[in-house]
């Protein structure tokens, strides 16, 4: 009798250690990215997001960020390391791989985004969930988001027409922004940032297209000369923007845990990584105007010649996504009406 009893409250015991363990469980999700430790993404989202988890979490969650890619690889393999499992989670952009996410084109089509890349982001997260979620079902899907007002950075003179364009070797960030440049007579050159300061600094293309947030951090204010922002309330161009886990680690996760990240998940975490930008811009925008750098606004007639250039590229990508079977119609409709509600 003793003995059982006794076996019987060391089995209680072993339970109740082992019922408790399971809740304490502790957790580390390693996260990487790109930019350096001091962008304003890394600054205002990650870390801000990052420490939200932990508090509400208890400290079960522990959050390491990998800034500039401190894990390995290149900025276009991010997507794919979030999705195998080489990294917990991360920061990617699809149009890094062009032609693999043509839903979230949309939001890369010329001036089809606002300047506020804080409205414009939550509208992007609506637009995924409603267009995106097969394509990206591979991953556990955070936050999306775009960055502010795409600005035209180069050596030599300023673009201050369409014509100016003409014969210049330009970076491009993705599959649209390069057919914008080579539709205005440009040479597009892709590349991701981080690549873009080397090859402005020794020649290998006149210049680029890259908003006010990365300038200081990429230096481009010291290497390049003249910048060309476009006047009116949307955006040259954009890019659609990422913040995901891998599933197998979302799905290991406690019930518990998995509610802390669902409830860091969706609009207003986007609308948080807009906000980033946003702030990045502004800081930017008067670290290069502290320079003799020349900072010019296209007149409205130029814009004009523009955004003609821009509806011909948006009727060509309906007619390009239709014939693969999407409503490429209804996609550039509802991305134009989210982001008019934001």
């Amino acid at each position: 009798m003793k003995l059982t009893v006794k076996s019987t409250l060391v089995g209680v015991l072993a339970l109740g250690l082992s019922a408790s363990s399971a809740m304490a469980q502790e957790v580390t999700l390693r996260f990487q990215h790109f930019l350096g430790p001091k962008s304003d993404m890394q600054v205002h989202f990650m870390e801000p997001w990052a420490n939200k988890i932990m508090e509400e979490s208890g400290g079960r969650i522990k959050i390491e960020i990998y800034p500039a890619m401190q894990l390995g690889g290149g900025p276009p393999a991010l997507y794919d390391q979030i999705r195998d499992g080489v990294i917990d989670g991360g920061w990617a952009l699809p149009a890094y791989t062009p032609g693999r996410f043509p839903e979230s084109e949309v939001f890369e089509l010329p001036f089809m985004t606002s300047t506020n890349a804080e409205a414009t982001s939550r509208a992007s997260w609506e637009f995924a969930q409603k267009y995106a979620q097969e394509r990206f079902s591979d991953v556990h899907m955070i936050a999306t988001h775009v960055h502010g007002p795409g600005v035209i950075h180069v050596k030599g003179d300023p673009i201050a027409t369409v014509a100016d364009f003409n014969g210049l070797k330009l970076r491009g960030p993705s599959r649209q922004a390069n057919k914008l440049l080579e539709a205005v007579g440009a040479t597009p050159v892709g590349m991701p940032v981080p690549t873009f300061p080397e090859a402005l600094s020794k020649g290998v293309v006149d210049g680029g297209v890259i908003p006010w947030q990365v300038v200081p951090g990429l230096k481009v204010h010291e290497l390049a000369d003249a910048h060309t922002e476009i006047g009116g309330d949307f955006s040259l161009y954009n890019i659609f923007f990422v913040w995901a886990m891998n599933n197998d680690s979302y799905n290991a996760l406690p019930d518990d845990l998995k509610a802390i990240i669902d409830n860091n998940t969706g609009i207003d975490a986007s609308g948080m990584a807009g906000r980033a930008m946003d702030i990045g811009d502004d800081k930017g925008l008067a670290a290069t105007a502290a320079t003799d750098n020349t900072i010019l606004t296209m007149a409205d007639e130029e814009v004009a010649q523009l955004r003609e250039i821009g509806d011909a590229l948006i009727a060509a990508w309906i007619t390009e996504v239709t014939e693969k079977g999407l409503d490429g119609a209804a996609m550039v409709a509802d991305a134009k009406a989210m982001i008019a509600a934001q």
